[in-house]
């Protein structure tokens, strides 16, 4: 297998990876925000509200913390498998000025 084939299927499990565990994150969030709503009623009322919200707020929070995920993984699996790094602040110049020095 070559060094292409395996940086995709890394940067691909890292996405789907993030991608799950957004979308775990993202429906147990937006559930809490959705029953929040949920706290004015007495008790019957609450549960049947709670029971009414919980479903659309996971379904939501779930799409949403996938392609949240999905993206933020794919940035982080193509940063963590780029080719070359250079060296971060030096511009990939060799023999580039330290913090101190100044360009005339």
């Amino acid at each position: 297998m070559t060094n292409d084939k395996k940086r995709v299927l890394v940067c691909t499990f890292v996405a789907l990876g993030a991608g799950c565990f957004g979308a775990i994150a993202g429906s147990q969030i937006s559930a809490w925000v959705y029953q929040q709503n949920c706290q004015q009623y007495l008790w019957g009322g609450k549960e049947i509200c709670q029971a009414w919200v919980t479903p659309g707020a996971l379904w939501q929070g779930s799409t949403t913390g996938f392609w949240v995920g999905e993206v933020l993984g794919a940035v982080l699996g193509g940063l963590t498998t780029q080719r070359g790094a250079r060296g971060l602040g030096t511009g990939g110049r060799q023999g580039s000025r330290g913090a101190g020095e100044q360009r005339r």
